[in-house]
């Protein structure tokens, strides 16, 4: 069978002053770092260009955020973005608000802490891994027309269905601790196929430079 990459992007910092939980909400755009991270992710995979290794298909989800950050790396390799509604941000109940003790005592909220395994709160890890892993291995089959075997595609998403993908290929339960997720902004979780089949995962962060100060808050 044929292996290709498929790179998980990560979109970059966003503008976010309040520390609103943006979710799906529409116009959130790049801060000035996020835009710094876009350009350093770009300059990543022109490296890989000169290697011989450059990515051939580019996908990105429909929020701002994510086209920002793939804008640099399309402009980069020359390639279209193509929008993908399946890979966006997961679905959750308090999209919106800004999240603190107060607010989640709020005996409104109560109903939605019913499963913090499936969680209760939105849209089930097991249904963004399933969207996620159908569209990466679309993304794999196009990549594959354009550049044959060792093609490479980029996705560009968001923390939450990146990580239950990365979960999910890995064989590991997918319920966790948020605070543990190995996914920074701008960070690549990188999935090798063959044919269908996942056969490695390997995380990286070419931004890595710029994260110290960068903003923590989770857009799910």
């Amino acid at each position: 069978m044929s292996q290709v990459t498929v790179h998980l992007l990560r979109h970059g910092e966003v503008f976010n002053p309040d520390g609103v939980l943006y979710g799906r909400l529409p116009e959130f755009h790049l801060s000035e770092r996020g835009r710094a991270m876009a350009v350093l992710v770009a300059e990543h995979f022109a490296t890989l260009a000169t290697r011989g290794a450059a990515p051939v298909y580019l996908v990105a989800s429909p929020l701002t955020r994510a086209q920002e950050t793939a804008q640099p790396t399309a402009e980069a390799l020359g390639l279209d973005i193509v929008t993908d509604p399946r890979i966006i941000e997961a679905e959750n109940h308090f999209e919106g608000l800004v999240m603190s003790p107060a607010e989640l005592r709020k005996p409104k909220h109560w109903p939605y802490f019913v499963n913090p395994f499936k969680p209760s709160w939105g849209e089930a890890y097991s249904a963004q891994a399933e969207r996620m892993l159908a569209a990466a291995r679309d993304a794999r089959r196009r990549a594959f027309e354009l550049g044959g075997d060792g093609a490479q595609a980029i996705m560009v998403s968001h923390q939450l269905p990146i990580w239950s993908t990365r979960r999910s290929a890995e064989g590991q339960r997918l319920w966790h601790d948020p605070r543990n997720r190995e996914c920074t902004l701008a960070s690549l979780t990188s999935l090798t196929f063959d044919g269908d089949d996942v056969i490695d995962v390997v995380y990286s962060e070419p931004a890595a430079e710029l994260l110290p100060g960068a903003a923590t808050t989770p857009g799910a």
